[in-house]
């Protein structure tokens, strides 16, 4: 058995897909929340986002819109951009409305359907909302910054940790729309056997901003998609959407897994299959269906998981993430991988991993020293063969030797091994294959961060010089609590590159030192945070892809 069926890559999956561990309590019906409805008292000392403010009007082609002043002066306009019935493509807003029936300003939007830590069904199906954060004077004709979020497919929230998009938006002299979308079996699995609903979530999203951008003062035609995590998958999928292209100028993708691939229809049929079985449903009687109780739906996503980390579903769909965009050649086309001939393209993408995207999860469910037996068992139960023969020759990957007869800690290689095989290689092979058909690529390696909430849980991750999944959120968003002179120095510079990006499709700003371009060849990573160029290590290209294998090419994806 090889590729994501391991126990280990299972765990590593599962949290860093996610743009929050799964031990991470994310969405707006938290304790805190629930609280920050209550009481204005409440809400001005544990909830800045929900302060009052001053109210403000804008005049769009569907209403008007109303927004609350924020400390960082810029306006937030919280709408409802879409609606859908259930298993149902969206459709696009007609008239500005506020989320989930409100008639408070101030209100934000519910989550989508989710479980939270406890397994509890949280959120709403009306859900289809996105926080537009304006700044108190814009250029003519300025662009905008939309944010997708992560969270494996099934969690996350437009008001997640960090996501507040105040400061990036008055930093970047930008519109910032942080967006929601239907999540796990509501957005990715319709029982009639359609593909990726919560795709074209997304896609009515950008519909909706090109209609009222102008209102705002910012173009239609200025819009860079960015997201991390799953969000940034999210983001591979738009661009893999041939419909969608006319629809955005640019797109940034930090921390995207590209090893996973795409699953195709057929992986997809027998994961919605096995989700159907589980609802006590026809899937062709839609009164069953739309009588189901949320509980019910999401206890039956539960045991789809389930049975893909026991590795009872085609491989192909992994252990951790078997919900996820389909390549159905119909909306997305292309794998945009090694597995095709890449299209042709045009746009300037920002690709970036951090140092040690793999730690959360190897030194939170390995808490102690893995010895050199345990990694070679783990590496080969993963990668099969020829893959763990080449991994082990390979000095980066090899076992560490016992020092004065005590044996050697080997998750560093874990680590090391999980970081470039899902993110960081893949990454910039598939910046390299970008460059080669026409676009234009900058790749950057976060060598500094800002530990994201829950991730202080495992000690590594706040260990000197580490970078954990999900540390680089606050340095884009300027959210950070109480920020060292490190962090605030990259927080400045990483919003005047986005800035820079935003307007010239270059990352390049007055100042800074200067970021390549990626070849078709050296990737040109640079390391943010720190000076010079990332270290190339393994990530070269006879090694990932040629010589060892991504799993969506083993799997064929």
């Amino acid at each position: 058995m090889f590729g994501l069926q391991s126990l280990v890559f299972a765990l590593l999956l599962a949290s860093w897909v996610a743009a929050a561990p799964a031990h991470v309590a994310m969405p707006a019906y938290s304790l805190k929340s629930e609280l920050c409805r209550l009481s204005p008292i409440i809400q001005k000392v544990l909830c800045p986002r929900q302060s009052s403010g001053n109210t403000n009007s804008v005049t769009t082609p569907i209403g008007t819109a109303l927004g609350t002043s924020d400390d960082s002066g810029a306006t937030r306009f919280a709408v409802k951009y879409a609606s859908a019935s259930r298993w149902q493509q969206s459709t696009l807003a007609t008239t500005w409305e506020l989320p989930n029936g409100s008639s408070d300003v101030t209100a934000l939007p519910v989550p989508c359907v989710q479980t939270d830590n406890n397994g509890n069904t949280t959120g709403a199906e009306d859900c289809l909302s996105m926080i537009l954060y304006v700044p108190a004077s814009l250029p003519a004709d300025a662009p905008t910054f939309m944010w997708i979020h992560g969270g494996s497919f099934t969690s996350g929230s437009a008001t997640g940790p960090g996501l507040d998009g105040s400061k990036l938006a008055t930093a970047t002299q930008s519109v910032v729309a942080v967006i929601q979308y239907r999540l796990g079996a509501l957005g990715f699995l319709q029982p009639s056997g359609g593909f990726n609903l919560a795709v074209k979530d997304v896609i009515n999203a950008l519909a909706f901003l090109q209609e009222v951008l102008p209102s705002f003062g910012a173009s239609a035609s200025k819009i860079t998609v960015a997201g991390q995590s799953a969000g940034a998958n999210m983001v591979r999928a738009i661009l893999a959407a041939p419909s969608a292209s006319s629809m955005f100028q640019s797109a940034v993708l930090q921390s995207d897994p590209m090893d996973f691939g795409f699953l195709t229809p057929s992986v997809h049929q027998e994961v919605l299959g096995n989700f159907t079985m589980n609802l006590n449903c026809s899937t062709t009687n839609t009164t069953c269906l739309n009588a189901l109780s949320l509980d019910s739906i999401m206890s039956a996503q539960t045991s789809l998981v389930n049975a893909a980390a026991n590795n009872e579903l085609d491989p192909a769909a992994g252990a951790s993430e078997p919900i996820r965009p389909v390549r159905d050649d119909s909306l997305i086309t292309n794998p945009l991988d090694l597995t095709a001939s890449f299209p042709q393209q045009s746009k300037s993408i920002i690709v970036s991993t951090v140092r040690n995207e793999a730690a959360l999860t190897i030194y939170g469910n390995f808490p102690t020293s893995v010895d050199s037996s345990l990694y070679e068992q783990l590496v080969q139960f993963t990668f099969g063969n020829p893959r763990t023969t080449r991994i082990l020759n390979t000095a980066v990957y090899a076992v560490s030797p016992a020092v004065n007869g005590v044996e050697a800690d080997q998750r560093p290689q874990l680590e090391e091994l999980g970081t470039d095989q899902i993110w960081r290689c893949a990454s910039w092979t598939f910046a390299r294959n970008w460059v080669g058909s026409g676009g234009a690529a900058y790749v950057g390696e976060y060598m500094l961060g800002a530990t994201y909430p829950g991730n202080e849980e495992v000690p590594f991750c706040t260990a000197g010089g580490s970078v954990c999944h999900q540390d680089d959120i606050e340095i884009i968003f300027g959210t950070v609590q109480n920020a060292t002179t490190a962090q605030s120095a990259l927080i400045t510079e990483m919003q005047a590159r986005y800035k820079n990006f935003l307007y010239t499709g270059s990352p390049n700003a007055d100042g800074y030192s200067t970021w390549e371009v990626a070849g078709t060849s050296d990737a040109n990573a640079i390391n943010l945070g720190a000076t010079g160029l990332a270290t190339v290590g393994a990530c070269n290209t006879s090694y990932w892809g040629d010589f060892v294998e991504y799993d969506y090419q083993v799997f064929d994806l």
